[in-house]
């Protein structure tokens, strides 16, 4: 297993790669005749203001896959302002630990960055984010979040560091052909006793899963992940669906319980009916899998139907869509959709112009500056109400997918925000994983994270991680917080 300075060491094989001068991207049409609102104009002037006149460059660090998204806005801030904006590319996996690794060795790295949302309490513990409160404060509108439709990553142990720039909940991709043939409807009631449609639990989702595999066919039951980084999450909305909290009030951790084993059992059992690449395809390697047509249903996120959504898709316009799926908890069924990813645009603890690189980051995820984001090819998804009504969204995404992908963002629980959040995953993930290969018992891999997450709240501090888990806890949508245990 991974230590947490070996997962930082591993980011030096990562690359970073330097983009020229986003000046030259101002000539844009859609940039630069976007209109800007008050308060677009009212941040603008105050760098202008704090500034007065004084060139500055600004580095930004983004991970691979969102600079089409990242480009019109910063060629705008550039247009308007003093300031020239440097990108440097860093791969998508590899971001968070990074940060942590190269800022320790070059403070000046980084001024403006955006890691995965779930590792900001890591970032944080490290010091090496900027503190923004007193920045929002002075410059956030009082109503700039009241249309912002997930914002618990934003913050670590209530202080601000960032905002939110990508709706990343978890959704279900079926394929529409599957579903709606007659000939299958006929033979999926006569097996199962209920009707072929979008699955709302997770054991619907394996009976249609197991009953459309058919490999002999180059027919297979799903993509769903199955390589380190990506499977935990799975397992994590299993479990949420069969009613328990990964801890509880006393820090215990509730993963290896009966019901957490059976979870990780049907997702291992289910695992023989998943196409074969599952073991190795990564994040783009699996939706180029599924856009081939061959497949009954995956998961995945917004980037993933902008891909599915492309020309060059096969499954382009022949899908349905649905949250992930859930549980039957004394009687009732339960949604869990979880919000597992997302970026967020935070400022360095060593930036030489903080005020300013948090108004660029105000500016970006602006109603107007955030729409014009996500319009683009990438990996940002729809984030704020506004989003959902945009007529350019609508068509990079489908409004189908919009409507399923908001109610998720509405009901998600929030990811696993604690302090050294990234050895907790870590431990799961490598885990789940091994189980998966068969090297672990699904008992033995829950007991063993159990075991390793023990040692991890007692590294962090009982009291305060207790203090974060409680405050996480409160997050999750109050109809689960009455049902879960």
């Amino acid at each position: 297993m991974p230590t947490r300075r070996e997962l930082l060491i591993s980011s030096l094989l990562a690359s970073s790669h330097l983009l020229p001068s986003t000046q030259l991207l101002a000539s844009d049409a859609q940039t630069t005749t976007t209109r800007l609102t008050s308060l677009d104009k009212d941040i603008i002037q105050h760098v202008n203001r704090l500034l007065s006149g004084k060139k500055i460059k600004l580095t930004l660090l983004y991970p691979q896959g969102s600079l089409a998204n990242i480009e019109p806005v910063v060629a705008r801030f550039v247009k308007e302002t003093t300031v020239d904006i440097k990108l440097k590319e860093v791969g998508v996996n590899d971001i968070n630990s990074n940060i942590l690794f190269k800022t320790a060795l070059d403070d000046s790295y980084f001024d403006i960055a955006l890691p995965a949302t779930f590792g900001l309490p890591d970032l944080v513990d490290a010091g090496v984010l900027k503190n923004l409160n007193n920045y929002a404060k002075k410059y956030e509108p009082t109503d700039y979040k009241r249309y912002q439709l997930y914002d618990d990553g934003d913050y670590v142990d209530n202080n601000f560091y960032g905002y939110q720039t990508d709706g990343d909940t978890y959704l279900m991709f079926y394929n529409k052909n599957f579903i709606e043939d007659k000939n299958n409807q006929k033979a999926f009631i006569k097996e199962y006793g209920y009707a072929l449609a979008i699955p709302t639990t997770w054991e619907q989702l394996d009976d249609m899963i197991c009953f459309f595999h058919a490999p002999n066919k180059q027919q297979y039951g799903g993509c769903l992940f199955r390589v380190p980084g990506y499977g935990a999450w799975e397992w994590w909305s299993r479990f949420h669906a069969k009613g328990y909290f990964p801890l509880d009030d006393k820090l215990t951790p509730q993963i290896n319980n009966k019901a957490g084993i059976a979870a990780l059992q049907e997702m291992l059992n289910v695992s023989k009916h998943l196409h074969p690449k599952v073991g190795s395809d990564g994040l783009f390697d699996n939706w180029e899998t599924f856009s081939k047509g061959q497949t009954f249903c995956n998961i995945g996120w917004g980037g993933t139907q902008k891909h599915l959504n492309s020309s060059e898709s096969l499954v382009k316009g022949q899908l349905l869509f649905g949250p992930t799926p859930g549980g039957t908890v004394a009687g009732s069924e339960i949604s869990c959709p979880i919000f597992n990813w997302g970026w967020n645009y935070v400022v360095s603890a060593q930036c030489p112009h903080p005020e300013v690189a948090y108004l660029f980051t105000l500016f970006a995820c602006s109603p107007v500056m955030s729409s014009l984001a996500l319009e683009k090819d990438g990996f940002f998804d729809p984030f704020r109400e506004e989003h959902y009504a945009n007529a350019a969204i609508q068509k990079a995404y489908t409004k189908e997918f919009l409507e399923a992908h908001k109610t998720s963002m509405k009901e998600s629980i929030p990811d696993f925000y604690l302090h050294n959040q990234g050895a907790y995953l870590a431990s799961l993930q490598e885990n789940i994983y091994l189980a998966y290969k068969g090297s672990l018992t699904a008992k033995q891999a829950l007991d063993i994270t159990a075991t390793k997450w023990k040692l991890l709240t007692r590294e962090v501090g009982y009291a305060k991680q207790k203090k974060t888990w409680l405050k996480l806890k409160a997050k999750y949508p109050p109809a689960l917080q009455q049902i879960l245990q």
